[in-house]
């Protein structure tokens, strides 16, 4: 197992995430224990020492299984993370007792690392809004010792990043966020990684497979990476590629079968980081896939000024292309709810003023129809 230096910590470079943990029957909330159990011995055996669970995962079970699983172990065998659930906003003014609760589902004293979970625009001002306490108190529970180290994860764009950190940044050790191939561009991970590069805080990755797409690609694209490094699958290229960002501390894969667990910790047995021709030949290969379900928008921003309603249409279609490569999924509705009703892609009047100046063509009234569509349908 490679590990990586985190202040005067060890942390193995690969980290257990309980967010896809095996189930019964497809049920979400029904764990298979066993078959978890199995995994977290491997996982321990082969050198994984960091966990990663949260309040909501697998319906509020994660904790309490993984805590279940852990305490088998040695308190000096493993780094524990969970999270305040601040993406449902009518937990914001119950920090005290979520996060007792969290400690006796988790059956620990302490937690090693906890975050500020999903930091985006639906909570940023509930986050900030002093009336919460939630900083003072997280703040207070690692000065008591019950935190030993604080951070966040944010699923939020580079400017709700940016007000997270210019209010609470001197106190944030390490963030999470969703960095892979193609989310580099795609939502602007490398941004992200730049902005906490200035504040010094070392990045946690999530979703380094992308939900499982990056795992396989097509034939003519695999045959092409084999070509290059004949010994590696695929998804190893996926990780290949986050070893070679130097902020990137730990990556968390949720795992959800022996199977996966073994084969991603048979590839964090060495550090083989992408180079020069190979980090590109990725990145080519995430540009032919989003031109596939993606719109062309540069964000030149000629639209905005002929649009009658006032549209930021650059910003409305970076989601819709989320929305659409995605499949669904949360980000886009989440932000989507944030937006006064007069600033959504419903407002569109259909006028095509826009689309006379868009360089690429685009025909942005069409996406705009099928983009509250697919929200509100």
């Amino acid at each position: 197992m490679i590990y990586k230096k985190f202040q005067d910590l060890e942390l193995s470079a690969l980290g257990m995430g309980a967010m896809r943990l095996p189930v019964i029957d497809g049920n979400d909330g029904h764990i298979d224990e066993e078959a978890a159990k199995e995994m977290v011995a491997y996982a321990m055996e082969k050198g994984i020492n960091y966990y990663d669970t949260a309040w909501g995962y697998h319906e509020g079970q994660s904790e309490i299984v993984m805590g279940k699983l852990l305490k088998a172990y040695g308190r000096n065998r493993f780094y524990l993370a969970t999270k305040f659930p601040g993406y449902d906003l009518s937990n914001m003014d119950k920090v005290s007792s979520i996060f007792e609760g969290q400690l006796k589902k988790c059956q620990v004293d302490y937690f090693d690392f906890y975050l500020f979970h999903n930091v985006c625009e639906m909570n940023i001002d509930a986050y900030l809004d002093e009336k919460y306490g939630i900083y003072p108190y997280l703040t207070g529970q690692k000065k008591a010792g019950r935190i030993r180290h604080l951070g966040f994860s944010a699923h939020g764009s580079y400017d709700v990043m940016k007000r997270f950190l210019e209010a609470y940044g001197k106190d944030m050790e390490f963030c999470q966020i969703q960095l892979n191939y193609l989310d580099w561009s795609f939502q602007d991970a490398k941004s992200k990684v730049d902005l906490l590069k200035e504040y010094g805080i070392p990045v946690w990755v999530m979703e380094p497979l992308r939900g499982g797409r990056l795992a396989s690609l097509p034939k003519e694209e695999e045959a092409s990476l084999l070509a290059m490094r004949p010994e590696e699958k695929v998804p190893a290229w996926a990780f290949r590629f986050l070893q070679a960002i130097p902020e990137v501390t730990v990556i968390l894969s949720g795992m959800s079968d022996f199977r996966q667990l073994k084969e991603n910790i048979g590839t964090f047995e060495e550090d083989r980081p992408l180079k020069g021709e190979e980090w590109e030949a990725l990145l080519g290969i995430a540009g032919k896939m989003l031109q596939k379900k993606t719109l062309p928008c540069t964000a030149c921003r000629y639209c905005t000024a002929h649009c009658p309603k006032g549209l930021d249409i650059p910003s409305l279609l970076a989601l819709y292309n989320e929305h659409c490569f995605t499949e669904g999924g949360f980000i886009a509705p989440m932000v989507m709810a944030t937006l006064p009703e007069e600033k959504r892609p419903s407002s569109c009047i259909g006028c095509r003023s826009c689309e006379a100046v868009c360089p690429q063509q685009i025909k942005v009234s069409e996406a705009m129809k099928d983009f509250s569509e697919k929200v509100n349908g």
